[in-house]
C-alpha cells in the first residue's frame, strides 16, 4: 500500500514547526509561482477595464519580480543560519529579510518611478506572510506522512520469511563452522536492532551501507556462492545523509528477484558515487525471465520514491533502467551533510 493511501488527516502529529528549506529547488520554484499567482490576482481584483490590465500588469513585474528574485537569492545565502532558529523568531527573521530586500528594491526602482510609495512594502510582507502560511499548512499536512514513512522504513522490511531464511542459514552451518553461525547470529541481532531504533530523519550514508553488508552476510549463508556483490563505492559520498532503510530495500529486491530464483550465481552490483553537489546511487540484477513480468517489487519503489519526495522534494529521483538481462534501480540525491 502506497504512503499516500495511508494519509489520514493533516497537522503536525508532535513535530515542531519548521521553515522551509530555501535552498531546495521545489521550495524555490513554489515560491516563485505563488508570489507570481498573487500578483496576478491583484491585478486582476484591481483592475475592472481590461484595457488597463495589460498596462498593469507590466507596471507590476518592474516592481515584483526583481525583488522577489533579490530575496530567493537572500533566503538561500541565509538558509544555514535560519535553520537552526526555532519556527516564530525564524519567521520572524524572514519577514525582516524581505523587507530589507523591499526597501533596498524600492530604492534601486526609486529612478524608475516605483519607489515613493509605501504599498510595494506592505505587499512585500503580505505576500511573505501569504507563502509562509502555505508552507505551514503544507508541512501540517505532510506530518502524519513523514511519520508514516518513518515507521515504513522501520517495520516493512522486517518480514518474517528473512528471518525464518535466516535462522535456517545459521542452522546449516552451525555444525560445521560454529564460529560462522556465532558471526551471522551477532549480524542478525545487529541488524534487527537497526531497524527496531528509533528513526532519525536523516542517517549517514555509511551507516545505510553497513546496514546492507550486514543484510548481503546473512543471504550468503542461504545462497552461497549464488549470491556475488559487486561494490563500487566512492568514499566522498559517505557523510551524505539519507533517509533510513533506503538502500536495504532495493538490495533485498534485487536478491530476491535477480539471484534467488536462478539456478546459478548472479551478482548484484551497487554503485555508489558523488558527483558534486549531488549523490548518484545504482542497484542492478540480472533480470531472470521467470521474474521478467514480476510486479512484486512495486510496493518498496513506491514507497522510497516517496519518501524522497518528501525529504528531498524535486531534488531527487528514483528511475529504473532496464535491459534485455539486466534490471537497474537509480536513485540521484543531494548531497547533504549538515544534520
Amino acid at each position: 500500500m502506497s504512503i499516500k493511501q495511508n494519509l489520514r488527516r493533516a497537522g503536525w502529529g508532535g513535530r515542531p514547526a519548521q521553515l522551509p528549506d530555501f535552498r531546495n529547488l521545489g521550495v524555490v520554484l513554489r515560491i516563485l509561482l505563488l508570489v507570481n499567482a498573487l500578483a496576478v490576482a491583484a491585478v486582476l481584483v484591481r483592475n475592472e477595464q481590461l484595457d488597463l490590465i495589460a498596462i498593469e500588469a507590466l507596471e507590476l513585474a518592474v516592481g515584483v519580480e526583481f525583488p522577489l528574485i533579490l530575496g530567493v537569492a537572500a533566503l538561500f545565502l541565509l538558509q544555514p543560519v535560519l535553520r537552526r532558529l526555532p519556527y516564530l523568531p525564524g519567521v520572524v527573521a524572514v519577514l525582516g529579510v524581505v523587507l530589507a530586500v523591499a526597501l533596498a528594491s524600492r530604492s534601486l526602482l526609486a529612478p524608475l518611478g516605483t519607489g515613493g510609495q509605501l504599498r510595494p512594502l506592505v505587499w512585500s510582507l503580505a505576500s511573505a506572510a501569504a507563502v509562509l502560511a502555505y508552507f505551514y499548512r503544507r508541512g501540517a499536512a505532510q506530518a502524519p506522512v513523514l511519520a508514516e514513512a518513518r515507521l515504513l522504513a522501520l517495520t516493512a522490511r522486517i518480514r518474517p520469511h528473512f528471518l525464518f531464511n535466516s535462522l535456517n542459514g545459521v542452522l546449516g552451518v552451525l555444525r560445521s563452522n560454529p564460529r560462522r553461525a556465532e558471526e551471522a547470529l551477532e549480524e542478525l541481532s545487529d541488524l534487527f536492532r537497526a531497524l527496531m531504533q528509533d528513526s532519525r530523519e536523516l542517517v549517514p550514508l555509511a551507516d545505510e551501507i553497513t546496514l546492507c553488508e550486514r543484510y548481503l552476510n546473512l543471504e550468503r549463508l542461504r545462497l552461497g556462492d549464488r549470491l556475488q556483490v559487486d561494490w563500487r563505492r566512492d568514499p566522498l559520498a559517505d557523510a551524505a545523509l539519507v533517509p533510513p532503510l533506503l538502500l536495504q530495500p532495493l538490495i533485498e529486491n534485487a536478491v530476491c528477484h535477480g539471484i534467488e530464483p536462478g539456478a546459478g550465481p548472479g551478482t548484484v552490483s551497487i554503485t555508489i558515487e558523488r558527483r558534486g553537489a549531488e549523490v548518484i546511487i545504482g542497484i542492478a540484477n540480472p533480470l531472470l525471465e521467470a521474474v521478467r513480468h514480476h510486479a512484486g517489487n512495486r510496493m518498496a519503489l513506491d514507497n522510497i520514491r516517496e519518501r524522497l519526495m518528501l525529504f528531498y522534494d524535486l531534488e531527487a529521483a528514483l528511475d529504473i533502467e532496464q535491459s534485455a538481462d539486466a534490471y537497474c534501480v537509480r536513485i540521484r540525491l543531494p548531497f547533504r551533510n549538515e544534520r
